[in-house]
């Protein structure tokens, strides 16, 4: 079975190589960007703005390989790809929550991006606390890796 998406729009970042940016949104690095939806999309953003985050999804269109063992940014072991944020996925999926500033016209123009310039869109969700924000949850092996988060950035080893 084969699957197609079309791409909604296009992220605009200051970030024009994977070297260098955060690894998440909650990183230090992380900084402004656009979210530029085209106009034949453009209707399906009424009432996004009354939401303070959106999330995003995007293709990773850089992503050149996939590997199912991956050693994280936060990590000095080896880890199943799917335990990691790692890029190199069967399929090049990005998932970011970011804050939305403000929507003019077909833009929307955001805080705490964490994506590639010119990378494609492909869906936004409002982000909604009470679906997206779990109780107790286990950050597998993650949990020693505390607040690193904010500081790391990427080496280029997923390029």
């Amino acid at each position: 079975m084969d699957v197609t998406y079309r791409p909604i729009g296009v992220i605009h970042s200051p970030f024009v190589d994977l070297k260098g940016m955060p690894i998440q949104p909650s990183g230090r690095a992380s900084a402004p960007g656009v979210a530029e939806v085209f106009s034949e999309f453009a209707e399906g953003l009424k009432d996004l703005d009354g939401f303070s985050h959106v999330i995003l999804i995007y293709h990773l269109h850089e992503v050149r390989r996939v590997a199912l063992t991956v050693t994280p940014f936060l990590g000095k072991q080896a880890r199943g790809v799917f335990a990691t944020r790692a890029p190199t996925r069967p399929n090049p999926i990005g998932l970011s929550i970011a804050e939305l500033v403000r929507i003019e016209g077909s833009r929307l123009h955001l805080a705490n991006v964490d994506i590639l310039d010119t990378t494609p869109l492909l869906d936004i969700k409002p982000y909604v606390p009470e679906f997206d924000q779990p109780g107790e949850v286990r950050t597998g092996w993650l949990e020693g890796a505390g607040g690193k988060v904010r500081s790391k950035r990427s080496d280029g080893r997923f390029v």
